[in-house]
């Protein structure tokens, strides 16, 4: 018996077997097709069955599958460290890898405890972040994630006990008051001491809301990181690798964070992969002072695999001319999306580069709705109260259009 994520063993959702994948295209076993506008979880950014990507994977495949990192080393991981260094912001100068970008969130929090135990603050364990966040499934990704409208209330009692801040309200466009920055300055003025680190996703809130909010928010963050010295974690697992138009969305904001998590485009959505990266500063630290190592060491850490297959979607993504792509997707999407504003069921329509987010006023029907969109021929994940749209950047104009218009149809319905 297989169980399928977030759902029951005993479960009456329709589950679709695929057969096969080719560029946006999903083909069934029934032989229907849907185009994909969800990239697998927003990570298969190339479209499925790419060739360049294909002979990358097969060629490495020849030499190694998998060793171990521990002791050892080899060429992908090598080159996709120091192309990663070389793409991120300027600060960021060391490459952890993990297996899931959960781990890298777990890996990212561990640094900064670990790092402040070296500076002999070791009453600095706790993190802050804002309400509607999303980070993972893991025990401290859970611990970071929205505790009341999150996925992992059940858990609640489980958890370490973070520091929860509201969410700015600030949106995209606008500039920040001071109510959006208050409740932050409150807490860390009455907790720093024991705060390791603020951990948010950058501009835009993944599974908890698919929210986006002000760049002058993300500046203000990074001020206060400084004044109360605490370190800033960057969640852009979901958000980077041109996602939202800019290749980190921290780059809205101009700003750098002390440790940035990456994950599910890194490899265009073929073999799972992360990365958390950090400053020199915080590397070495860690390494110079008890127990001089930093503790976390995943088996398949560093997977050869897995690095070709993230050093080959970084060369297409990176000369291919995506950024045009985004924005052509972007005025698609604002365009095509608009008319369900006139819905009484829909509350809000909002796009940022390749993301667009129907928010509907109630909680969706997975289990009728989703047939309802691969009998129009796509193939959409609605969760909540959300209808959303992350499609391949290869998407062509056409397939966007019927994409968008099974949308339209479906809501209309509802």
């Amino acid at each position: 018996m297989v169980w399928h994520p977030y759902s029951a063993v005993n479960a009456d959702l329709c589950i679709f077997p695929v057969k096969s994948a080719q560029g946006v295209v999903i083909k069934l076993m029934d032989g229907r097709e849907l185009i994909d506008g969800m990239s697998s979880w927003w990570s298969a950014i190339h479209g499925y069955n790419h060739p360049v990507m294909n002979q990358a994977i097969i060629r490495q495949l020849e030499s190694m599958a998998h060793i171990m990192f521990g002791g050892l080393t080899h060429q992908p991981a090598v080159e996709l460290a120091a192309k990663l260094v070389e793409i991120t912001p300027n600060s960021l100068a060391t490459v952890f890898f993990s297996d899931s970008g959960s781990v890298a969130v777990e890996v990212a929090m561990k640094m900064a405890i670990q790092y402040w135990h070296s500076k002999q603050q070791p009453n600095k364990q706790k993190m802050l972040t804002i309400r509607h966040g999303y980070h993972g499934d893991t025990f401290g990704a859970m611990s970071v994630s929205d505790p009341v409208n999150g996925m992992h209330s059940l858990f609640a009692s489980s958890l370490a006990q973070q520091i929860f801040v509201d969410a700015p309200s600030c949106k995209f466009h606008q500039t920040c008051t001071a109510n959006d920055s208050q409740p932050l300055i409150e807490q860390l003025e009455k907790n720093h001491q024991q705060i390791a680190a603020v951990i948010l996703e950058p501009i835009v809130q993944g599974a908890g809301g698919m929210r986006f909010y002000s760049p002058d928010y993300l500046k203000h963050v990074r001020e206060l990181c400084d004044q109360f010295k605490v370190l800033l974690i960057l969640d852009e697992i979901a958000t980077g690798f041109g996602r939202t138009g800019k290749l980190f969305a921290c780059e809205y904001a101009k700003t750098e964070p002390d440790i940035l998590c990456l994950g599910k485009a890194l490899t265009g959505g073929y073999l799972t992969l992360a990365a958390t990266m950090t400053t020199t500063e915080i590397a070495q630290s860690i390494s110079h002072h008890d127990p001089g190592v930093f503790m976390h060491g995943p088996t398949f850490m560093a997977n050869p695999l897995a690095c070709t297959a993230g050093l080959a979607s970084l060369d297409i993504l990176l000369n291919s001319s995506w950024q045009e792509k985004i924005v052509q997707i972007e005025k698609a999407l604002k365009i095509g999306l608009k008319p369900c504003l006139d819905f009484p069921q829909v509350k809000d329509v909002r796009v940022l580069g390749a993301i667009g987010v129907v928010e509907l006023q109630s909680p969706v029907n997975l289990k009728t709705i989703q047939p309802k969109f691969v009998d129009e021929g796509v193939w959409l994940r609605p969760f909540n109260k959300l209808i959303y749209l992350m499609p391949p950047f290869i998407i062509t104009d056409d397939e966007l259009h019927d994409l968008i218009n099974a949308v339209i149809k479906i809501i209309s319905r509802i």
